[in-house]
């Protein structure tokens, strides 16, 4: 049987969401784009809320495409009939109300829904809920415009609900806080200040669903100084093209699975799962002390299936192909979810 699978690709915020929406999707095209197993149609969704049916993703294809409304591209998506959708989108409306919307038209979709989606979004939320489940997270705070912070320096301050390590900064200096904050709350409505664990290592943790059992695979650590900011993360070509900088070997390596540190972190990973409620998959970033104790950062629930996809590229060191991961997800759909 041949597999009818939506990609919903693009943003309704802005458009460097769009533009990281392609980088990923794209991968996941070009590697499984071939496959005769599926026939992928894409989805593109613009800035302010248009939808669009392109024949590709690339720029020229989207600015070509009809654009339409919600309401006609849910008229288009119903007469479709899709047995299953890949989210791309990365905005917090892709990663919450679009997915909700394929909850209402009945249409599957491999990942974690959106009530788990928004509450790992909001990383005082998500640490709250694994702190109770026994994972040690830093101490923190959350602060809004006009609060008065008191808190013992250093400590990172970063936007509550924004990825990217886009407004995150390390504060040493009682005079450079309010800065600090001012600068997170240009990204959320809310900073979380939090103490800042001595650095040892930055090591993130991937999972994947089979069954009821929870597959933990080889970590990834990362070149690390003091924090992780979003130029360790992402730039842009001289052409303007957004690119992956954390794919670079100087920036990120695969740790040995008989490295001491990768039995203490997977032990709280699969907390930090269970207690989050995920489902096909988790993946969660930890800072790891000069004594090896695991300290839960935050958790980035996507798998976009391109070979530069984070779990993907941890999925690979254990012997997982990009295109077996994408089976195995589409196993733990239940039979009912995909028709036939």
């Amino acid at each position: 049987m041949t597999l009818s699978v939506l990609v919903l690709v693009g943003s309704s915020v802005d458009e460097f969401h769009c533009d990281l929406s392609r980088v990923y999707a794209g991968g996941f095209l070009d590697a499984l784009g071939g496959n005769p197993d599926y026939r992928f149609e894409v989805a593109f969704v613009s800035p302010g809320g248009l939808w669009s049916f392109p024949g590709g993703i690339d720029a020229a294809s989207v600015a070509s495409a009809h654009q339409m409304s919600l309401a006609q591209a849910v008229d288009v998506i119903s007469s479709w009939h899709f047995d299953v959708m890949v989210p791309q989108m990365f905005c917090l409306p892709g990663m919450t109300t679009y997915r909700s919307l394929f909850d209402l038209l009945g249409v599957p979709y491999v990942g974690n829904g959106p009530d788990v989606m928004a509450m790992t979004a909001d990383k005082a939320r998500a640490r709250a809920v694994v702190a109770a489940a026994g994972v040690a997270v830093p101490t923190g705070v959350v602060v809004r415009c006009g609060d008065d912070i008191d808190v013992e320096l250093p400590v990172v301050v970063k936007p509550v609900d924004s990825d990217n390590s886009m407004g995150v900064t390390l504060v040493r200096e009682s005079d450079r806080l309010a800065t600090a904050v001012s600068e997170a709350l240009t990204y959320s409505t809310a900073a979380l200040v939090e103490s800042y664990i001595p650095l040892g290592r930055e090591v993130r943790c991937g999972i994947i669903a089979r069954g009821d059992e929870l597959i933990c695979l080889p970590l990834e650590e990362y070149a690390v100084e003091s924090i992780r900011t979003s130029a360790d993360k992402l730039n842009r070509t001289s052409d303007g093209d957004l690119y992956l900088v954390a794919k670079e070997q100087t920036r990120a390596w695969m740790v040995d699975v008989s490295d001491p540190i990768t039995e203490k972190v997977w032990a709280a990973a699969r907390s930090c799962y269970r207690s989050l409620g995920c489902r096909h998959y988790g993946l969660f970033d930890f800072r790891i002390d000069p004594d090896g104790q695991p300290w839960f950062l935050e958790a980035g629930l996507y798998c976009s299936y391109s070979p530069s996809s984070v779990l993907a590229v941890m999925a690979s060191a254990a012997g997982i192909a990009v295109d077996e991961l994408f089976a195995r997800t589409l196993d733990e759909l239940s039979v009912k979810e995909l028709s036939s």
